[in-house]
């Protein structure tokens, strides 16, 4: 490589000096001849032609080094650049002349270069840092699983230091099975720094034009066991309230019946006043009862039987179940899902029940329909009821605003459509009065 730049460095040379020469070759020839077939001394044409000569010589190699300088220094600027030595600067840089303005720019370039990897310095430093103090362990993996990266938190959880860590394949890390698992599923994985079930995340990243893999695992049992702490609080707090507002009265009446059969003597209409109670006491339980009912309807939902269903005579039948008022069934596109139809109608059946209610304080309609989204079917019930008043309670198990309700339609319409891979929403409408129950079932 060395060699062929000199080669080209010299062949430069010598063209820049014939180029010269020739240029002076007239004059020097014209002038010699003048100076030898003119009537002058011998001592003066000697004289002469070595200052002539001299001269010539002189000003061939100034040209020369006028001219292959510069671009030795520009040479030598561009090496540094390209080895990352950004501090060296050319002098005579200025806007007095075409060479100027070239080393003028040549060293803006490096100045700008220099601020660039100042700022990527800086860049990668704060990811460092901010990888080392995340609480999550983050991992990168080359195109053959090989680790290649990772922080803190990680190397805590595998154990060992970074150096030690380095270089070994995801097999070899016990991290193998992160890339085969759903990214929307915890997985359970046992580490010498912890175990428990993890939430995975997966992204891929370019890095020398190879693709490479970027492992986040985020330890989850600490998040379930505070959901699930909060889940039991809610569902005691929930029972206890139900259970007291029965027993309570039933507590009240027994006693007041045991103060009346201690009566000596009994009063006349005691009978009266007992069966009265009883009746009170049946009617308590019996309501205790259809609680319990009905907490075990939403814990114990059976698995979906899938099968083909048709969308347009499954909401038709539903409509057709609706006695208070005629529920308009809007035509979509014809469509056949994989669902459990009986779960999808009661899903359905709760909705519009609940629809129907609303716009029978208001007067208004309700509607029912489907339509095509981007990776999914949303069935839609609209009502023209007052809209929804406290949106955060809708899917608390056992809340109702209904005098006769049971706080459990809705619960289970969302953990049917959960259980289907979709998703239920209830919101108020955007272009009219009242609200609109959204449910989505995958294609």
């Amino acid at each position: 490589m060395n060699r062929s730049k000199n080669r080209h460095r010299l062949s430069y040379e010598g063209k820049i000096g014939w180029l010269t020469f020739g240029a002076i070759l007239p004059a020097i020839v014209v002038a010699l001849a003048l100076l030898w077939f003119g009537d002058y001394t011998d001592k003066l044409r000697w004289t002469l032609t070595i200052l002539i000569l001299g001269c010539f010589v002189a000003f061939i190699s100034s040209a020369r080094e006028h001219v292959v300088r510069p671009l030795q220094t520009l040479s030598n600027l561009l090496a540094a650049l390209r080895e990352g030595d950004y501090s060296i600067r050319a002098r005579g840089a200025g806007e007095d002349s075409a060479l100027g303005e070239v080393l003028l720019e040549v060293n803006s370039l490096g100045e700008t270069l220099r601020r660039q990897r100042l700022g990527a310095f800086e860049a990668t430093a704060l990811l460092r840092t901010i990888m080392s103090e995340i609480d999550v362990a983050i991992f990168t993996f080359d195109p053959e699983l090989r680790l290649r990266l990772v922080n803190r938190a990680g190397e805590t959880l595998l154990g060992q230091t970074i150096d030690k860590l380095l270089g070994k394949p995801a097999k070899e890390l016990g991290l193998d099975r992160c890339f085969g698992a759903a990214e929307d599923e915890p997985l359970a994985l046992n580490f010498p720094g912890g175990s428990g079930r993890w939430g995975i995340r997966r992204s891929t990243f370019r890095e020398h034009g190879l693709p490479h893999e970027l492992l986040v695992l985020t330890d989850l049992s600490r998040t379930l066991r505070e959901e699930e702490r909060r889940a039991w609080q809610r569902l005691v707090r929930v029972l206890g309230h139900e259970m007291n507002n029965s027993l309570a009265p039933i507590k009240s009446l027994a006693a007041s019946l045991e103060s009346l059969l201690r009566r000596d003597p009994l009063p006349s209409d005691w009978k009266d006043d007992a069966s009265s109670g009883l009746n009170s006491i049946a009617s308590r339980a019996d309501s205790l009862s259809r609680f319990l009912e009905a907490y075990t309807r939403l814990t114990k939902l059976p698995p979906p039987q899938k099968q083909d269903v048709d969308l347009a005579i499954l909401v038709q039948r539903v409509v057709d179940l609706e006695p208070r008022l005629r529920v308009q069934a809007l035509s979509g596109p014809k469509k056949v899902i994989r669902a459990d139809a009986a779960q999808i109608e009661q899903a359905l059946i709760n909705l519009v029940h609940n629809a129907v209610d609303a716009a029978l304080e208001t007067r208004g309609k309700v509607a029912i329909g489907w339509r095509d989204k981007e990776n999914c079917i949303e069935i839609f019930v609209s009502d023209e009821g007052p809209g929804i008043m406290n949106p955060a309670n809708l899917f608390v198990p056992f809340f109702t605003t209904k005098p006769d309700g049971s706080g459990i339609g809705l619960p289970l319409s969302r953990q049917i459509a959960e259980a289907h891979g979709g998703s239920l929403v209830l919101r108020n409408r955007k272009n009219g009065k009242g609200a609109e129950a959204l449910l989505s079932l995958p294609r």
